[in-house]
């Protein structure tokens, strides 16, 4: 007997409130005058943070990144390996996971196109990722004009 396969899409939301927290570190050190600290991510005012919360953690096989941008522009998606805490220990570049998924729309065009060796390399690191972790953060950042009114992203995943 076969065993029967479904698909899985799991949404990339963005989190308003760790965004929000992070901004105000960035505020924070210009109102002091201080630098980040060694190896730090500040978030750039494009950059905004999403997640996807795994319903499921095992057994998931990467299908494809389903994006659509309403608008011509880029939008590059990177994975953290940062396990944000109630504390919200700062962000290290270390913590920021390659490769990155690059999507992008032209002038005219319906299309959204990406470079699909990374974004299929990107999307077997989540399916590892996934397996000892049932949350994943994300930093999005947007250019050409593009905002997160823009976008809708989602990981497809056979299970």
């Amino acid at each position: 007997m076969a065993l029967e396969r479904s698909e899985l899409e799991l949404h990339l939301v963005q989190d308003v409130q760790l965004t929000k927290c992070m901004r105000l570190r960035v505020q924070s050190l210009q109102q002091k005058n201080e630098k980040p600290q060694d190896g730090e991510k500040l978030l750039q005012a494009n950059e905004f943070v999403y997640r996807v919360d795994f319903s499921r953690q095992h057994g998931l096989r990467f299908m494809r990144w389903k994006v659509t941008l309403e608008k011509p522009g880029q939008v590059t998606v990177i994975g953290t390996s940062q396990h944000w805490t109630p504390d919200l220990t700062n962000l290290m570049r270390r913590q920021l996971l390659e490769p990155v998924g690059v999507f992008w729309k032209k002038p005219g065009s319906q299309e959204v196109e990406c470079n699909e060796a990374d974004a299929l390399e990107f999307g077997e690191r989540l399916v590892e990722l996934a397996k000892i972790r049932k949350v994943m953060y994300f930093l999005l950042a947007y250019t050409e004009g593009l905002e997160p009114a823009h976008l809708k992203c989602s990981v497809m995943f056979e299970t």
